[in-house]
């Protein structure tokens, strides 16, 4: 599997549905990969890249925490695959000299390496099939902006059922 090495850019709230996006960004290109994840999962790799520590363990601190004391080091996380619209994951690492590969969600992965601060790498055909790049006729700030604005258009959300206030 041909792998592409990114890291955690920013994570955006879809106003209208109050959905979370991690953005990753290709460390060699100016892709950048959308995985809607869910709001403990966007808190949880907010509060590790913002330099945020909760007084007690979070999830997924508790979960780095297992994995020191069993011995198993997080080498690497993985989007592996775009199957029915659902980013799969896979969590690398190292068990007394064995490498095991781990079934995760993307957005628990992500959570995960943050925390572990282990390389995230996303398949490069996930990347070529979800992938989007800042339109290059706009400059700055804002066309790093325009790319995630016209996903978030191009969008086909479910209409949520608002009670009227």
């Amino acid at each position: 599997m041909d792998l592409v090495e990114v890291s955690v850019d920013s994570i955006r709230v879809h106003m209208p549905s109050g959905q979370h996006v991690v953005v990753l960004k290709q460390k060699d290109s100016d892709r950048f990969l959308p995985i809607w994840v869910g709001m403990a999962e966007a808190n949880a790799i907010a509060l590790k890249i913002s330099g945020i520590k909760p007084e007690r363990p979070a999830t997924h601190d508790l979960m780095v925490n297992m994995f020191e004391l069993l011995d198993f080091t997080l080498t690497r996380v993985v989007v592996s695959e775009l199957r029915d619209d659902t980013f799969h994951a896979r969590l690398v690492g190292m068990h007394e000299g064995k490498e095991l590969v781990i079934d995760s969600r993307s957005s628990d992965a992500i959570a995960l390496a943050v925390r572990a601060e282990s390389p995230i790498y996303v398949a490069r055909d996930v990347l070529d099939q979800a992938a989007v790049l800042p339109e290059a006729d706009q400059g700055g700030e804002d066309s790093r902006l325009a790319v995630f604005q016209q996903m978030v258009n191009d969008m086909n959300l479910p209409d949520l059922d608002v009670p009227d206030a």
